[in-house]
């Protein structure tokens, strides 16, 4: 069974798909360490233009400047009800910040590496996922080594099973390899790594409120652990889905295309139908787990970070016994 797995390992290293992913990685994250840090730039200079003050400045003087900003947008008479209560919100973690001495403004590798993570694990790494996996099956047919594959005196159940825990493993890597770029390009954009300074999680938002009740401080690096932990979770449930689908999809094109289009439309599904009570089912709505690390989401009323994690956990197990099912029983005709 290694034997397998291994093989099948360097057959996903041998598409150079690790090395174009890991390319990819390294683009888009530049420049967002870069859109980071420009953002960062601008929100002192409308500082320095708002109060006159070009020196002696601090992380609470922007802090404060924040606040005053989001009072502004809520005060506003083009603010729509649904944005006020996470308006209010957002106020209050940050008072939160300040009263607690703790710096939730100022740049640096850590907050950029967890930043990174929860604002790619809704679109861009599924992507990264679906063209990592869409060929994992389909792609044998595609190349029509199919047959060859199946002459071995192996089971079929055995063959897929290779083929998934090779999918997990190169999915594994990917969220590694960002979570490792991210650090490295951080590192150099910011100059600073900022890993031991405290952050608070564990906030809940009920009716519209911030509870701290139960916030709980922990070290920077311990946060990014959590973070890239529910990320990975996310990772894997997109691959195991993606499995399912290049299973049932005998075209590498295809199965890309249908997990793109799942994807993209699961997104336009959640902002045009929230209101649908079935939307919180689906495991595009419920890719976006390191969010609710902030206490301030909940895309759909009902649903939690538990919630989340069980209907992906369904999805991908559904997933695996379909691709099985059918694995298992299809005719090869190629």
């Amino acid at each position: 069974m290694l034997k397998i797995i291994e093989n099948e390992v360097l057959k996903m290293l041998c598409k150079k798909k690790l090395l174009l992913i890991s390319g990819i990685l390294l683009i888009l994250i530049s420049l967002f360490a870069y859109g980071e840090n420009h953002s960062y730039m601008n929100t002192i200079k409308r500082f320095t233009r708002t109060t006159g003050q070009t020196q002696n400045y601090n992380w609470e003087a922007l802090v404060n400047q924040q606040i005053t900003d989001l009072k502004n947008r809520l005060n506003s008479p083009y603010a729509k009800d649904s944005s006020k209560n996470s308006i209010n919100i957002q106020i209050e973690q940050l008072q939160y910040y300040l009263d607690h001495n703790m710096n939730p403004i100022t740049p640096n590798a850590a907050k950029f590496t967890i930043k990174f993570m929860q604002q790619a694990v809704l679109l861009f790494l599924p992507l990264l996922v679906i063209v990592l996996a869409g060929d994992s099956v389909s792609g044998e047919f595609s190349a029509k080594t199919i047959k060859v594959l199946l002459t071995r005196a192996v089971p079929r159940w055995k063959i897929l099973l290779s083929k998934y825990i090779s999918l997990l493993i190169m999915t594994s890597i990917v969220v590694l390899e960002a979570a490792v770029i991210s650090i490295l390009v951080s590192t150099v954009m910011f100059h600073t790594g900022g890993w031991n300074e405290p952050v608070a999680t564990g906030f809940r938002a009920i009716a519209g409120k911030l509870d701290p009740s139960n916030v709980v401080k922990v070290s920077q690096w311990q946060y990014a652990i959590l973070v890239y932990g529910l990320g990975w979770f996310a990772a894997i449930s997109v691959a195991t889905i993606s499995f399912m689908v290049s299973v049932l999809v005998r075209n590498t094109a295809t199965s890309i295309g249908v997990m793109m289009a799942t994807l993209i439309g699961g997104e336009f599904l959640q902002f045009f139908l929230e209101d649908w009570p079935l939307v919180k089912y689906f495991f595009v709505t419920n890719l976006n787990l390191p969010k609710y690390l902030t206490g301030s989401f909940q895309p759909i009323e009902g649903m939690s970070l538990v919630f989340s994690i069980i209907v992906l956990y369904v999805w991908a197990m559904a997933a695996l016994f379909v691709s099985f099912r059918v694995f298992k029983k299809q005719d090869v005709l190629v």
